[in-house]
């Protein structure tokens, strides 16, 4: 069956996810083209495609775990030096992002990974171009700012042009415990 490419993210909603991506496109950031404007929970992933029926079961099990969280992005910043990316910070609803990641990345789960970076929840805005466009991104949406209910999360796969294409969603039913430690509502 070979391997596919999965990643696991929070969609950002309308109107903001469609503007977001045609602003990226339009600070020459190509590859947004085929990118929904999402905060990752797991990055870009090769797995066996035999173990997507593991995958999506164990993604359920997080799911089922959680509850709604309030997420708020405000204002730009940058991972350079360290990598060319400028992006929009979660100013509200990022520690639930990372107990949410921590999850979905559980030790000797399916889905279990070392990250390159330490986690940090974010949203894309540029990255890999000009400096000067990179620039121009993070001043331009400096004043950014939007806030909405995350309900849950998705499964992604990237297909043979490298388009991510969604999968599955998967919805915090509420039924469970919260994630370990998950106050209702707090400020990253």
């Amino acid at each position: 069956m070979g391997t596919v490419t999965l990643g696991v993210s929070i969609a950002v909603p309308e109107p903001h996810g469609s503007a977001l991506q045609r602003s990226r496109l339009g600070f020459g950031d190509a590859a947004a083209a085929g990118i929904p404007t999402h905060v990752t929970l797991l990055p870009p992933t090769e797995v066996h495609a035999a173990d997507r029926p593991a995958i999506e079961d164990h993604l359920s099990a997080v799911a089922r775990a959680g509850r709604p969280f309030p997420l708020r992005l405000r204002g730009t910043d940058t991972f350079r030096p360290l990598t060319p990316v400028v992006f929009l910070r979660v100013v509200e609803g990022g520690a639930a992002c990372d107990r949410l990641q921590e999850r979905v990345r559980a030790a000797g789960g399916p889905l279990d990974r070392e990250l390159s970076f330490p986690y940090h929840p974010h949203v894309t805005l540029a990255h890999g171009i000009a400096e000067d466009a990179m620039d121009i991104a993070q001043a331009e949406l400096a004043d950014y700012e939007a806030a909405w209910t995350v309900r849950g999360f998705a499964l992604y796969q990237q297909d043979a042009a490298g388009v991510w294409q969604p999968c599955r969603e998967f919805r915090f039913t509420g039924r469970t415990a919260a994630l370990a430690g998950e106050p209702a509502h707090e400020t990253a």
